[in-house]
């Protein structure tokens, strides 16, 4: 039976383990319980700060400590960091400060709460900021590996993490490489290029192909920003197709990064999957992943239609 646990779960987790470092800290905006950091908050409660509704603070607080010697994680939703983008530029980016910012309920995962409450344009915006990296771990594992790594690595980033379970796809003894993308299956009729949630749909998408004798890539990036443009390069030349998929807009998103990469060094046919420049809407998660065209289905549909185009 395959394991399920949302990312955000695992972001709880993953504090109590960095907690034992006296110098993490951790701060939220009034959202401890939805983000997880409530886990940290009873346990380390001295070095746990709440700001209230406040995420312009919230970034400022955390820059402060970062210069001051700490290690902080600032959390809230996804849709709410939005509001503290002008800070997250100026003052985390521009000074290269080394605060987390690991937000939760991103893309269509916050179903029920509507258009308000689903950050779909998100890593666009997080994308062109200098400096700032962008980390979409695929699952709870992932999750753990990449927060833990966060810790010892200097400069700011953008974590960002889904409230439904997911699948575990991950195994245990998995290590996670900032800006190093993992190379899932192999294929060279085309490459499927998944992040966050949609790397487990990539993988059953890939099983689907195969009963068709089409040999599909996959490849989980973890990190958006900075791309592994070395290996998305090497998929293009080797297997002359892409598709990629994405919990996010196909505007700015990891589609946008991947076309930008390949329009200038490897042009093939290419196929983007995500939402399509509309806003979410009230819904099931999975509904929404429906009728949005997040699904294996529709990840086998454009794989065909990139293997048309290639011939």
């Amino acid at each position: 039976m395959v394991e399920m646990k949302s990312t955000r779960d695992a972001y709880g987790d993953a504090l109590l383990k960095l907690g034992e470092n006296t110098d993490v800290v951790v701060l939220d905006a009034d959202l401890s319980v939805s983000t997880q950091t409530n886990k940290f908050a009873n346990k380390y409660p001295s070095r746990f700060i709440d700001v209230g509704c406040a995420e312009q603070n919230l970034i400022g607080v955390a820059a402060g400590l970062a210069i001051g010697g700490k290690i902080p994680y600032a959390s809230t939703y996804a849709i709410f960091a939005m509001r503290a983008w002008e800070q997250i530029r100026n003052t985390l980016a521009h000074d290269n400060i080394p605060v987390k910012i690991a937000v939760s309920h991103a893309g269509l995962t916050n179903g029920p709460d509507g258009a308000s409450h689903q950050a779909l344009e998100d890593i666009a915006l997080m994308r062109v900021v200098p400096g700032m990296s962008v980390i979409v771990p695929c699952d709870a594992v992932e999750t753990d590996r990449a927060i833990i790594s966060e810790s010892a690595r200097m400069g700011p980033a953008y974590i960002r993490l889904n409230r439904s379970k997911s699948p575990v796809i991950m195994p245990e003894d998995y290590e996670f490489r900032f800006g190093q993308a993992v190379l899932l299956k192999e294929g060279n009729d085309l490459a499927i290029i998944a992040t966050g949630t949609m790397v487990h749909a990539a993988l059953h998408a890939s099983d689907l192909l195969k009963k068709e004798n089409v040999a599909a890539r996959v490849i989980n990036i973890h990190t958006i920003k900075p791309l592994d443009e070395r290996r998305i390069i090497s998929a293009a030349q080797d297997t002359g197709a892409i598709v990629t998929v994405e919990e996010h807009s196909v505007i700015g998103g990891l589609g946008s990064a991947v076309a930008e990469l390949l329009g200038e060094y490897c042009p093939v046919p290419m196929k983007k999957i995500g939402v399509r420049d509309v806003f979410g809407e009230s819904g099931e998660y999975e509904q929404l992943l429906e009728k949005h065209g997040l699904t294996p289905d529709v990840i086998v549909q454009s794989a065909k239609e990139v293997l048309r185009r290639k011939q």
